[in-house]
């Protein structure tokens, strides 16, 4: 697009969750990439006063960077779907269905894709007796990036002590052992699956961390277990109603082969930071940072 100026481009980052710091992350690497293609970028950092500053600004296209509750969650689709702008990613229905882990669960299993067992239950019963036999998982059940997230052990005597972060209700969920892997979708294309090789637990820091996690494009795994990721991943993208761009995490136990595979979550708002899965899988299908963070906003438009 040399030449000439592209469409006004606002790229949302920032924002109000806990997901705050890699929102601004995303958001500076995408602007970055999106003024390279020749568009003009205006980066906002999403507040109450977002409406406001959309009007001043009047952009032609919204890219959405933001992570987490209020920006993932359906709240700012709904708001661009009433000012009439055009965004990224999915819509006000498949983001609120994706962010809530317990419904998303329930589409998957209405779909027949495989998820472990799981149930909310309030916060202060987590903490006071073990409301699911170990090993199991806590975790809120509305927000992504492995925040707030509780391993319990077979072994653990004793309930988690919850910190002040976690929500009134949480998710419990029972854990599935095995390896993780990933794969991302866009548009009606899976691209591949990716092994995440970490020394612990995949919590937060060794998802954003430097060095805190690696990541193996293409996963060494057995292609039956590829062919299975590639269609789970869609089948939920599509089931979820979701647009544009995800990425469906699992577990797989390969000692159990095919039955060891099981769906953790879908997440509508892939991280885009220098550490993130997303771009790494389309690099790795022959797309580049620049035409990934294009095909976003030529994919743009309301009514999601």
């Amino acid at each position: 697009m040399s030449g000439t100026a592209g469409p006004k481009v606002a790229v949302l980052m920032g924002g109000l969750s806990a997901e705050r710091e890699v929102s601004l992350s995303s958001g500076r690497e995408c602007a970055a990439a999106l003024r390279d293609e020749g568009f003009e970028v205006h980066t906002v950092d999403a507040g109450r006063d977002l409406a406001q500053v959309l009007c001043a600004l009047s952009p032609d296209v919204v890219f959405n960077a933001l992570h987490g509750r209020w920006g993932e969650d359906g709240c700012v689709q709904g708001l661009l779907e009433w000012m009439g702008l055009p965004y990224t990613h999915s819509g006000v229905l498949a983001s609120a269905l994706a962010m809530d882990k317990e419904r998303t669960k329930a589409v998957y299993r209405e779909r027949g894709l495989p998820v472990v067992d799981s149930l909310l239950a309030p916060r202060d019963e987590v903490r006071a007796r073990h409301v699911m036999a170990p090993p199991y998982v806590v975790k809120p059940f509305d927000e992504g990036s492995s925040v707030g997230v509780y391993l319990v052990h077979e072994s653990a005597n004793a309930p988690p002590a919850l910190g002040a972060e976690m929500p009134q209700t949480v998710m419990v969920e029972a854990f599935a052992p095995g390896r993780e892997l990933t794969t991302t979708v866009v548009g009606d294309r899976a691209l591949g699956v990716t092994d995440i090789l970490t020394d612990g637990w995949y919590d937060y820091d060794a998802k954003y961390a430097p060095g805190g996690s690696r990541h193996v494009v293409p996963a060494d795994i057995p292609d039956e277990i590829t062919v299975a990721c590639l269609d789970y991943a869609l089948r939920a993208h599509e089931a979820l109603g979701c647009r544009g761009v995800t990425r469906t995490d699992f577990r797989w136990d390969e000692s159990r082969g095919l039955d060891g595979l099981i769906l953790l979550e879908t997440n509508t708002q892939p991280g885009m930071t220098p550490t993130s899965l997303t771009p790494e899988q389309a690099a790795h299908a022959g797309m580049s940072f620049g035409a990934l963070c294009r095909w976003m906003i030529e994919d743009a438009s309301c009514r999601r």
